[in-house]
């Protein structure tokens, strides 16, 4: 990773009271910002917290001294140093004097987007959110270029702030081969945004803080036009933007529906409810928390429809490693209250000395590698076999969808009944369908999404508690199919046989059934793989074989 910074040309600027304690300060390089306030004392602020440099208060003269060095402050009241990345910006008094100053160090980090390459490759629109300070700019500057370097992308960046390319006439070098278009003001950005993709046919158009309605409409009309966008905006997460009422355009925006009284009884909710309204502007969300710590949406229109539903949704956090490798963990987010729900073990998915490529190569973004899933997070396991597997550790939740039904009357049974069933409202989750004859009769949708995902439909003829509970237990009684097949293929089997059948079974209803991630089983022979094949078909799903230099795994996939 390379850094640079101009340090010294920010530095020179201030008085030589703050100046001299910064130029031999052991973390200089890792300065953030430098703030300067009337009649206080100077401060550095770093990532572990700020500083004070000197025991003196700033004076006049010493605001003064530096507001002469720099350029005029333009309407945002913001300034910059010739050819350099850092941003200069002042605090105005009610007379509009100037009382105190901010130098917000700029640094072009190259390498810093090792962790979201395959995502620029996808040609997918792209929305950073962080709060101030995190790194959005950096990250946004050093994707500019390698879509404008790297890809030979025609790049068009809309500098407001003259904050991604440098203050002066010409770009700085961290852009690449990209184009920049300066905002004379920023309430004219919208206006320059559309500009560029009239006058100048980008591939691509970098957008630094989308703040306004006018902003969020300019970057869905560049959208519209094919042209891909890439932009930050401010918030902390995806649900932030979602409730902001002038940024959630860029993700679909929502809308209050009201449901007629069937289709709010089928589902369970309200009458009134919210729903995304159009396909959003960024395909692509990522989440920066911290500087190598990122979560990303990779489906917002998915993701965005989810949270409103209050459903449990699948993200990724990427974290960038110090010897070069990424680490991706699965995660889930618990919508109802937009907290992290759930953790799940991380596993690498690149390291410098094993591969090398984009992440792209691989057809799978949710791979999961079942032997870091086994030494995590299931203590029988080991690298050298089971030790003792109990039939409790293979408890499978069944999902069911119910239609022309009361939701509560069948939750209240399946509780009474004790059964391991969930109810889903996503009939493409469901592994049963039970339903009212007569609604079920007069619903082609249901039928036909059932003949097309093999779901069993039952249907009672009346909504009485001892229908449902009949139906609820011939349900229940149809998955010890698969347990009897368990035990007619595991009888007589022991050591590494026995190891793989538990090891795909424990993968299957743990992972594949249960998070819907496909998973990547551990090397084995051929003998040995036919034995996990057989266990797969028995619960219909679909596989593939993986091969490396030396072996060769079986890859299972969620339906």
């Amino acid at each position: 990773m390379l850094i640079a910074d101009d340090l010294d040309k920010m530095l020179d600027i201030l008085p030589d009271f703050i100046k001299i304690p910064l130029v031999s300060h052991p973390n200089k390089k890792l300065l953030i910002e430098v703030v300067m306030d009337l009649g206080r004392r100077p401060e550095a602020r770093f990532p572990n917290g700020p500083q004070y440099l000197s025991i003196n208060s700033i004076s006049w003269r010493d605001l003064d001294i530096c507001i002469k060095k720099i350029p005029r402050f333009s309407g945002d009241n913001r300034s910059g140093i010739e050819s350099t990345l850092h941003r200069i910006s002042s605090i105005k008094n009610r007379k509009g004097n100037i009382i105190g100053l901010t130098f917000r160090v700029g640094r072009a980090i190259f390498g810093t987007i090792s962790i979201i390459r395959d995502l620029l490759y996808a040609k997918k629109s792209i929305l950073l959110l962080g709060k101030p300070g995190v790194g959005k700019t950096t990250a946004i500057r050093e994707i500019t270029r390698v879509l404008a370097d790297e890809m030979q992308k025609r790049v068009v960046i809309i500098d407001t702030s003259n904050e991604i390319a440098g203050d002066g006439d010409i770009p700085h070098p961290a852009i690449g081969r990209a184009r920049r278009m300066q905002v004379s003001r920023p309430e004219l950005q919208h206006q320059v945004m559309i500009e560029a993709v009239e006058n100048h046919m980008p591939e691509v158009i970098i957008i630094d803080e989308i703040g306004t309605e006018l902003e969020s409409i300019a970057a869905r009309t560049i959208a519209e036009r094919g042209v891909q966008l890439v932009g930050t905006a401010h918030g902390n997460c995806l649900d932030n933007l979602i409730k902001n009422p002038i940024l959630s355009d860029l993700v679909g925006g929502i809308q209050y529906v009201t449901l007629g009284d069937d289709e709010a009884k089928r589902r369970g909710s309200q009458k009134s409810i919210l729903e995304r309204k159009s396909l959003p502007a960024f395909q692509v969300a990522i989440e920066i928390h911290e500087r190598s710590n990122w979560i990303i949406h990779e489906k917002v229109d998915e993701i965005v429809d989810k949270i409103l539903q209050g459903s449990l949704t699948f993200v990724q956090r990427r974290k960038s490693n110090n010897d070069g490798s990424i680490c991706i963990e699965p995660e889930y987010l618990q919508s109802i209250d937009f907290m992290l729900y759930n953790s799940f073990s991380s596993y690498d998915i690149m390291k410098s000395n094993s591969y090398s490529g984009n992440l792209s190569s691989f057809k799978e973004n949710h791979l999961v590698d079942i032997s870091s899933k086994f030494a995590n997070d299931f203590n029988t396991f080991n690298y050298t076999g089971i030790q003792k597997v109990t039939s409790n550790d293979f408890l499978t939740i069944y999902h069911l969808y119910i239609y022309g039904l009361n939701i509560q009357q069948v939750e209240s049974s399946i509780k009474n009944l004790n059964l391991s069933l969930a109810l889903t409202r996503n009939i493409f989750k469901a592994d049963y369908v039970l339903g009212l004859k007569s609604s079920i009769k007069h619903s082609s949708r249901i039928r036909q999404v059932a003949k097309l995902k093999k779901i069993i439909i039952y249907t009672i003829n009346t909504s009485t508690i001892s229908n449902i509970n009949r139906a609820l237990k011939k349900i229940a009684a149809t998955k010890y199919r698969i347990t009897d097949n368990w035990f007619h293929l595991s009888m007589d089997k022991h050591g590494i046989e026995l190891d793989a059948i538990i090891e795909a079974r424990y993968a299957i209803e743990k992972i594949v059934l249960n998070s819907m991630e496909s998973v990547i089983l551990l090397p084995r022979n051929e003998s040995i793989r036919d034995l996990q094949i057989k266990l797969i078909n028995l619960y219909n799903l679909k596989f593939s074989a993986y091969s490396t230099n030396t072996s060769q795994h079986l890859i299972i996939y969620p339906n």
